[in-house]
């Protein structure tokens, strides 16, 4: 019998909603040594690894897997992660600051704390350019919403050009000519070691000295002494941070003071148990059909 053991904070929570699915032929168990599938968290389920002898399949219930990802560590199992769930999210997440900062909701505020009528023209999404460094499944529905408001696409990638919402594609080593002309740069790339610090001095030099760059991927992709420099000196608009390389800042960080950059702490897109449900259940009926899982994660990829 394929036996479950959840490995999350919100554990009673998934229980409930699995048991609702009536999933045929699972158990739930409590002990390690006594299932072949795991659901929780990447780094709870590390510090377990060493005690699932029999372990199969892991569903993490991040889209970010990189706390299993350790050469050091096993890889004799099946792991998929949450793609697939986070679109809508993180979608309402970066486009809601790209209006803010269109409205000059910033600037209105302002104003009406001073008592002056300001009418200056608020600008439109229509007709801008948005850059997307990284087009899997987040990024293929930010350019979907991109498209909705008449955006122009651009997308990084390292192989794929999949996603029909991307207008012009990029690759390595054309990250320079990616970046000349955004109004947007957007990155939701994992964390990999080929991602770290790609945003950096020579990218923010060829961007418009109006972009906003938002970071909703991993704090690793991003240079932070640079991109402080460029903020400091105007070489850049403004930047929204939902994640950054330590977790959480250190109090001493630069970024709590540095001007136009907006933290959000890691909170564009939580892991509510109702969807990561929906996903487990899909990829359980493949599992017990013998078939490929959906959301694997690579190894050697590192998602």
């Amino acid at each position: 019998m394929p036996t479950l053991l959840i490995l999350s904070s919100n554990a009673d929570e998934y229980k409930q909603l699995i048991k609702l699915a009536q999933l045929p032929g699972l158990e739930f168990t409590t002990e390690p040594e006594n299932c072949d599938i795991v659901l929780g968290e990447p780094k709870l389920i590390r510090d377990t690894l060493p005690r699932l002898p029999n372990l199969k399949w892991v569903q993490a219930i991040y889209a970010g897997t990189e706390g299993l990802m350790d050469p050091v560590l096993r890889r004799d199992y099946t792991l998929t992660n949450a793609r697939g769930v986070f679109g809508e999210l993180m979608s309402e997440y970066v486009f809601g600051y790209l209006l803010f900062h269109e409205k000059k909701i910033f600037e209105r505020q302002s104003a009406q704390q001073l008592r002056q009528w300001d009418r200056a023209e608020s600008g439109v999404l229509r007709g801008k350019t948005i850059g997307l460094l990284g087009v899997g499944s987040i990024g293929s529905y930010l350019a979907g919403t991109a498209k909705h408001f008449g955006m122009s696409v651009h997308g990084f990638t390292r192989e794929s050009e999949s996603c029909k919402d991307v207008d012009v594609y990029f690759h390595n080593p054309d990250i320079l000519k990616f970046g000349e002309g955004l109004d947007y740069l957007v990155s939701v790339l994992p964390r990999t070691k080929d991602t770290n610090k790609i945003v950096n001095a020579s990218l923010f030099d060829v961007l418009p000295s109006h972009a906003v760059f938002i970071n909703v991927g991993r704090g690793n992709a991003v240079d932070e002494f640079a991109l402080v420099t460029a903020l400091n000196e105007g070489k850049i608009a403004a930047a929204v941070l939902d994640v950054t390389e330590k977790e959480p800042l250190p109090d001493d960080h630069p970024f709590w003071a540095t001007p136009n950059l907006l933290l959000s702490f890691h909170t564009s897109a939580i892991s509510y148990p109702e969807n990561i449900t929906k996903l487990f259940v899909e990829n359980y009926f493949l599992y017990i059909e013998g078939k490929l899982l959906k959301y694997r994660v690579g190894f050697e990829k590192g998602y």
